[in-house]
């Protein structure tokens, strides 16, 4: 079983920056594909960034260049820096981890971004 919990998330002014942390617990490895995804209100979930392994990331065009995807498997744990926040970039931000074919979620983060 694995879980994870997600932090960092608050409200920051437009143009500011934030950096969430999740921090995974059971059994992980690092060629385990983490990433996060962030859902708006009445919009459906989107992959924001994701990571397999150290250093190979994929960005969704909207935050590249703002934000960065890394890793500390010693810690077991993803981070995303988040700079040059937008307020279309406020949402609940998820956590993912690819285990054996199965994805697991964190609970969210609240990300707020204020014009």
């Amino acid at each position: 079983q694995v879980q994870l919990v997600e932090s960092g998330g608050g409200l920051v002014q437009a143009g500011g920056s934030l950096r969430l942390s999740c921090a995974a617990s059971g059994s992980i490895f690092g060629i385990n594909p983490m990433g996060w995804y962030r859902q708006a209100p009445g919009k459906q979930r989107e992959l924001v960034a994701r990571i397999i392994g150290r250093s190979s990331t994929l960005y969704a065009d909207s935050v590249k260049d703002r934000f960065t995807i890394s890793r500390d498997n010693a810690k077991n744990t993803v981070y995303l820096q988040m700079n040059s926040l937008k307020p279309e970039d406020t949402a609940v931000y998820y956590c993912t981890i690819t285990k054996l074919g199965r994805d697991y979620w964190g609970q969210g983060t609240q990300v707020t971004v204020s014009s």
